[in-house]
């Protein structure tokens, strides 16, 4: 598999906007701001290798958060998940890119989180994820050319080497990181999946009509 990629680009058009502010007023700046195109880019042959993908399948554990457990006197477990992660599910859902939780613990507070965001396809406490997987995969008629997957763990292995594209985040055991065809820049449960989220939308042509909408509505529905 290729070596991690390097991190996504960002395009600073901060002192563009300022200046055609003063030039042509708020409203003028206010049309700017929604003409302008994407700040987020990436590398070409990244996106080449990311297209075509129809469901994405993501770790809990290190991936939608730092990794850390939580427990209480009473043995409850408390984990701790980024908004911009959660955000970047619901695009892919929007973008017609099917998001699978698949994680080897279960716990109240993942599937509140799966809830809430709205989820329909996880599998929790899953011991085998390849076994866990595939049947998700027959139901959805996906193959694995079809499939991205990201996780942060040796569990993980099997399905990121049979996924046409593996993500891991930084902070990914060094054999997790060594398969993945992109290591995100942050770290598993601050933005690591929403980086993922970004890229996928990206390579499928949904991530700027997206954010325009987004500058247009709150949900970015239209």
């Amino acid at each position: 598999m290729a070596t991690p990629a390097s991190s996504p680009a960002i395009t600073n058009t901060r002192s563009t906007v300022a200046a055609s502010a003063g030039a042509s007023g708020a409203t003028g700046s206010s049309a700017s701001a929604l003409e302008r195109p994407p700040a987020l880019s990436f590398a070409p042959e990244l996106l080449l290798r990311a297209q075509g993908i129809g469901a994405a399948i993501f770790d809990v554990d290190g991936v939608l958060t730092d990794g850390r457990i939580y427990l209480s006197e009473r043995g409850e477990e408390f984990k701790a998940f980024s908004t911009l992660d959660g955000h970047g599910l619901k695009l892919l859902a929007q973008a017609g890119i099917v998001p699978v939780v698949i994680t080897g613990r279960d716990s109240a507070a993942v599937r509140r989180r799966v809830a809430d965001l709205g989820l329909v396809h996880a599998v929790f406490g899953a011991s085998d994820k390849l076994a866990a997987a595939l049947p998700l995969l027959a139901q959805l008629g996906l193959g694995w050319e079809r499939v991205a997957a990201m996780g942060d763990d040796w569990p993980d292995l099997p399905l990121m080497t049979r996924a046409a594209f593996a993500c891991a985040p930084t902070n990914a055991h060094v054999e997790v990181r060594a398969v993945a065809h992109h290591v995100t820049s942050a770290p598993g449960g601050h933005g690591a999946a929403r980086e993922c989220c970004d890229l996928l939308l990206c390579a499928a042509g949904r991530y700027a009509a997206l954010l325009s909408a987004h500058k247009v509505t709150l949900d970015g529905a239209g």
